[in-house]
């Protein structure tokens, strides 16, 4: 079995199919999908799914690219996130590739769910893009490790994963590593613990190889696996028990 650990399935290429993606999961032995939150706007839709779908879990945080839209407030992320189906504090992290100029009010919105995620002790589910030091820094300094959480769509460097995975996080693999171009991506998979890895799709984005430039969907994790399994020489199904396992490790709320 293999678990999406990080989805969208809310937004709209995936929202109007949704009978096709739960075919397509269950065909791939896809158990569960965690669909994650990035705006609070957006995030009683993603409640109504985990609720409506024995499979899917969610997440609420407010995504760092966002400007325009609710800033979060330590309060209302632990009111959000006070139900059974919600197993995760994020999206949230820092992203400097996409925007420019004084981002101190991403800093701050960054510490501002790391503090909701060590008060409901529920993990962080962290974005980080051209901004690997200054992610860290700010986890070290409102010990993130706390809660723990993972490094979503990790695409950064062996050091990186290791420096957050000291700090007792878990690092994501998504359709990325089956890019052409992503060999230095494929020998992080290679060299980190299994017990430290996740896998996820980020769908609709990011869609694997064999389907790269379709929409993605939570069923394709499985040629994540796949791509982690050849480069690590290991069987499928052994990449498909560990990621499940340290699937619910770390999101206990999951496991209720």
């Amino acid at each position: 079995m293999y678990i999406d650990s990080h989805c969208h399935i809310n937004f709209p290429d995936l929202a109007d199919k949704l009978p096709e993606v739960f075919d397509l999961m269950a065909a791939n032995q896809v158990s569960h999908a965690l669909c994650i939150g990035v705006e609070l706007e957006k995030f009683p839709e993603i409640r109504t799914l985990a609720e409506t779908h024995p499979n899917v879990f969610a997440s609420v945080g407010v995504h760092p690219d966002h400007e325009d839209c609710t800033e979060p407030t330590v309060e209302q992320l632990l009111a959000l996130a006070d139900h059974p189906k919600v197993v995760a504090i994020g999206e949230t992290g820092l992203d400097y590739f996409r925007l420019t100029g004084d981002l101190e009010w991403q800093r701050e919105r960054f510490r501002t769910h790391i503090r909701a995620a060590r008060t409901c002790q529920k993990p962080l589910v962290i974005h980080t893009r051209s901004a690997a030091d200054d992610t860290l820094r700010i986890m070290r300094e409102e010990q993130a490790g706390e809660a723990g959480g993972v490094m979503h769509c990790f695409t950064e460097s062996l050091a990186v994963a290791e420096a957050a995975i000291e700090q007792g996080f878990y690092i994501s693999f998504s359709g990325i590593v089956t890019f052409k171009n992503a060999k230095a991506l494929r020998e992080v998979a290679a060299a980190i613990p299994l017990d430290r890895m996740l896998i996820e799709t980020d769908s609709p984005y990011l869609a694997p190889v064999p389907h790269r430039g379709q929409t993605n969907q939570p069923g394709f994790v499985l040629h994540v696996a796949e791509e982690i399994a050849r480069v690590r020489g290991m069987a499928v199904e052994a990449v498909g028990e560990a990621t499940t396992q340290n699937f619910f490790s770390l999101f206990k709320a999951a496991r209720q």
